[in-house]
């Protein structure tokens, strides 16, 4: 089993950090401080492999799970404890660097390979996300703020 975390940011959702099946990848590799509700916090994010989710660094059919839980926020301060925790994306260029991504994820998974999302609609609704990917899942949580989705790779003339 070969899995990828595509922008694992600082593991926050990984019970073992260290799982020896996963690649972790982040474009971002540092150590950020800042304040927040006057105490100071750290998040460090150091991945396997520093690289851009636009352009992974694998060759073709090399992971059987790729987990993809990119930034999410559009509106945040540049400097606040969300941004450098979390990240932020362009609120006009993310619908085609998702594009981008999800093109790339499927280009790395395994024919039989599986992608597992997961999303906050706190500032952009899953839906469009999903508009931006040119695929639907085939299951997911859709009550919840935050949402997982498991997408499987598809292929040319494959009806959704």
């Amino acid at each position: 089993m070969k899995i990828l975390d595509v922008c694992c940011g600082s593991k926050m959702f990984w019970y073992d950090k260290r799982e020896e099946h996963t690649t972790y990848m982040d474009i971002r590799k540092a150590v950020y401080t800042a304040m927040d509700r006057g105490k100071e916090r750290k998040v460090e994010i150091n991945p396997d492999v520093q690289a851009d989710w636009k352009s992974i660094p694998f060759d073709d059919e090399t992971f059987d799970l790729v987990v993809f839980d990119p930034p999410h926020l559009v509106r945040a301060g540049k400097t606040s404890w969300l941004a450098k925790k979390y990240g932020t994306i362009d609120l006009m260029t993310w619908p085609n660097e998702f594009h981008k991504a999800f093109q790339e994820i499927m280009r790395v998974l395994k024919p039989t390979g599986t992608m597992i999302f997961k999303w906050n609609e706190d500032q952009i609704p899953i839906k469009e996300v999903f508009k931006a990917f040119g695929q639907q899942p085939i299951l997911g949580d859709m009550k919840s703020k935050t949402k997982w989705s498991v997408f499987i790779k598809s292929y040319e003339g494959q009806t959704n």
